[in-house]
């Protein structure tokens, strides 16, 4: 058997704004350093980037794609995210798909199929006018083992159960095509518990990875799959995503360090607000009286039929983890959730101290002992991350776009939003 830690949702230089240091040999580099050994290549339909990966990656024969060089024990999935627009209901919706190939042929077929329904050379993730069944059925006709599943379903904007674009029942997104949907990705704002409440969920295997359009380890593998597998292999892969089984657990940020967790409406500086606060607000910006951002953790609850605490049987395990950067900055008494902050000279140099003691982060965060990480950087950080092991650390929960921010337990927390009492 061997252990396969990856983060298969990922973006190239060519999605959007994306870093120009979103390419094969960069992402190669900082996953060694963050301890992921199997990566999505991200992009995989767009025409530039399918020339850059066919020259910075070599087939191995199995599915699966090593780096040219330099990246000795990393292998890539051919992958891309998709996003659909159809009407259904009378209502524009707006969802986002992750699609895995077993080939670079396969992916250029794919492309080409997709094209009459976009342009592929726009952006790395093209948007679609499809229905996602139409789009699934072109895709599984060139390769039935190409693996199509929903992302970072509750997230508001662009995915399956989304607030403000989405369906109620994966039937609704996927109609006929459902039979092809195997698995669903939890996206940064839910968890595995938050995703056991909702039955019509149970028989899909759950995925988390960290749609990343940055290669620095505080943004690659935030979230990630760890596989035990026979061996690395497509077809290896493809299976444990259908069935479940090799799915040894996801490893998950906490929900409410994600950027729609709670509701809000950032234009106004309203949030985050707690749901039941929300609910007596009719999610209404008590400011600009336009509709605020509803959260995850109150859209889940209207689908919910489950009671919090609910486990279904045979569900993987789970971990919280935060990046380390964040916690080293924490510790240094900086406030967390800024990049510029998180890639000071002072941060990185004590990250660059506990990976080459330990190895990589994810062997810093989960099996360093304590006392050698006070030894290596300080005291406080081995307090840290301690805390983020016994999920104690308190996180004032992200909304509408902004990132949750962990505060220091002895510190009181901010008041972050009035209550409607206050408002009116």
């Amino acid at each position: 058997m061997v252990r396969l830690i990856a983060d298969l949702h990922l973006h190239s230089k060519y999605a959007g704004a994306t870093s120009q240091r979103m390419n094969i040999p960069e992402i190669t580099s900082f996953a060694r350093v963050k301890g992921l050994n199997l990566l999505g290549t991200g992009d995989a339909l767009h025409p530039k980037w399918l020339e850059e990966l066919r020259r910075d990656l070599e087939p191995l024969g199995d599915g699966l794609y090593a780096p040219r060089s330099g990246g000795e024990g990393v292998y890539f999935v051919v992958q891309v995210e998709v996003a659909t627009i159809h009407e259904y209901g009378g209502k524009s919706r707006r969802i986002h798909h992750v699609i895995l190939m077993r080939s670079l042929e396969v992916a250029e077929q794919v492309s080409e199929a997709l094209s009459r329904y976009g342009d592929m050379g726009v952006d790395g993730r093209p948007v679609l006018s499809v229905r996602p069944a139409e789009m699934v059925e072109q895709v599984m006709e060139i390769d039935p083992h190409s693996i199509v599943f929903p992302a970072h379903i509750w997230t508001p904007w662009w995915s399956m159960f989304g607030a403000r674009s989405g369906v109620d029942r994966v039937e609704e997104c996927y109609e006929d095509q459902t039979k092809h949907i195997h698995a669903i990705e939890t996206g940064l704002s839910s968890d595995p518990p938050m995703n056991w409440r909702v039955s019509q969920l149970h028989r899909y295997t759950i995925l988390s990875f960290s749609d990343s359009h940055s290669p620095y380890p505080y943004r690659l593998g935030r979230e990630a799959v760890v596989f035990e597998l026979r061996r690395p292999s497509y077809r290896e892969l493809e299976e444990a995503v259908r069935t479940g089984k090799g799915v040894e657990l996801t490893i998950e940020v906490p929900p409410s360090y994600g950027k729609y967790h709670w509701s809000g409406h950032r234009a106004c500086g309203v949030g985050p607000i707690p749901p039941q606060e929300a609910r007596k607000m009719d999610y209404r910006c008590p400011v600009c009286g336009r509709k605020l951002t509803k959260g995850v953790d109150d859209r889940v609850e209207e689908l919910a039929d489950r009671p919090p605490g609910y486990r279904p049987e045979n569900a993987s395990d789970f971990i919280y983890l935060i990046p380390l950067q964040e916690l080293i900055a924490l510790s240094m008494g900086m406030e967390t959730g800024s990049e510029s902050r998180l890639n000071t000279r002072k941060v990185l140099k004590e990250y660059d101290k506990l990976v080459e003691r330990f190895g990589n982060e994810f062997r810093v965060l989960l099996d360093a002992e304590p006392g050698e990480i006070a030894e290596t950087s300080s005291p406080r950080l081995a307090d840290l991350i301690t805390k983020m092991r016994k999920n104690q650390l308190k996180i004032i929960p992200g909304y509408d776009g902004v990132y949750g921010r962990i505060t220091l337990e002895e510190e009181p927390p901010k008041k972050t939003h009035k209550s409607l009492d206050e408002y009116l």
